[in-house]
């Protein structure tokens, strides 16, 4: 099934602000909270739909790339809800909604007893380099990311002994509790984690000596990254669930990868094309000759006609850079430059001497003929 468009989901437009987002956003979890709409698994999807697409219009790096390219550029970063948990989504999200979810305890807490809090692990952030060969095909590199994981110990128990886990005495359970404070308008009932817990609902009597209860441990992962073709300076992609791990039962954290191409030795780079300054001798542009332009695959033959003039742009449809998410690619983009030998014999003198004074070698530019800059620019408009 085809998704909507993330803006027509959340009925606003693309000028609205970060706030408009969060409003209409909140309007609609409202509007399909299971709590409201029990057992109704239309309001299950539409709030799901709506979760997914708040995740990424309320990211300004995701928001950004969903604007420039859909749902089809959004690759690593795309979000998927539909196989989510639901007390999950009102964890992630429950910070919109100044602790309690909009009136709600929580999920299945309309009326009844709150989820309790589902821990989540912290984001890693890593930096990754890239050459531009590496930019054009999809490439997977190995890191060893340094990060929280599961004690190897307890499992992410937080004990050895799961018989000296129960339940905290404060919350009950919900991991939250609720706390009245009178006011000039009566009695206000606030929800807030418990303390005593911190919000797991458990207490743990004989916790493990490694993580001492934590249920995670410093440590480090291997982790495999496929990186798509055509990333850019300054591009992020997140890879779900590969952060900091967290106890048993909870989300794990997201790793953010940064990315930064390095500068090549010959050829540069804007957007998917690639500009590339070529030399060719005097007799080559002169009399025309067959040369082997390099790309960054390989090698590239083409015809340099004769009379060619340094400066002259010449286009190498398809052997640039490709379009991220895309079949687009982009093309080479060739600057002829003739190159005037420095370092003369006294035998080559004599002969540039003898074919100055020939007529075929005295400048005879075009009087239509534009600066090498307004070739430049008309050739790209």
């Amino acid at each position: 099934m085809e998704k909507r468009d993330y803006y027509e989901v959340l009925g606003v437009g693309k000028s609205a602000s970060a706030d408009e987002i969060k409003k209409a956003y909140r309007k609609l979890a409202m509007k399909y909270h299971p709590d409201r709409n029990p057992g109704d698994k239309e309001a299950e999807e539409k709030f799901k739909e709506a979760a997914e697409a708040y995740d990424v219009l309320s990211n300004p790096e995701k928001k950004e790339r969903y604007d420039r390219f859909g749902h089809a550029g959004m690759g690593n970063q795309a979000s998927d809800f539909s196989g989510v948990d639901l007390g999950d989504i009102i964890s992630h999200f429950a910070d919109i909604f100044g602790g309690g979810f909009g009136g709600f305890s929580g999920f299945s807490g309309f009326g009844g007893t709150q989820q309790r809090r589902v821990p989540r692990g912290g984001d890693r952030r890593i930096p990754v380099e890239l050459t531009l060969e590496e930019v054009a095909a999809t490439t997977e590199k190995k890191y060893k990311v340094r990060k929280m994981v599961t004690c190897p110990h307890c499992n992410g128990e937080g004990t050895n002994n799961p018989q000296s886990v129960t339940t905290c005495p404060d919350c009950n359970g919900s991991g939250h509790v609720v706390r009245q404070q009178r006011s000039v308008f009566g009695y206000i009932q606030q929800t807030a984690t418990c303390q005593k817990c911190h919000g797991t609902g458990e207490i743990i009597k004989e916790p493990c000596s490694h993580c001492h209860g934590e249920g995670v441990v410093e440590g480090e992962e291997i982790i495999n990254i496929n990186i798509p073709a055509g990333v850019d300076n300054g591009m992020q992609m997140t890879i779900s669930g590969k952060g900091d791990a967290t106890r048993k039962g909870g989300i794990n954290g997201n790793l953010l990868v940064h990315f930064k191409v390095k500068e090549h030795e010959i050829f540069e780079r804007d957007g998917n094309n690639l500009y590339l300054n070529y030399y060719v001798s005097i007799p080559q542009a002169a009399l025309g000759s067959s040369v082997e332009i390099p790309t960054l695959t390989g090698k590239a033959k083409f015809k340099i006609a004769a009379g060619t003039q340094s400066g002259q742009i010449l286009r190498l449809q398809g052997k640039g850079l490709p379009q991220l998410n895309s079949r687009i690619i982009g093309d080479l983009i060739v600057n002829i430059n003739v190159w005037t030998p420095k370092n003369l014999t006294k035998e080559e003198k004599e002969i540039l001497e003898k074919l100055s004074t020939h007529e075929n070698f005295i400048p005879k530019p075009e009087k239509n003929e534009k600066s090498v800059f307004s070739r430049v620019r008309q050739f790209f408009r």
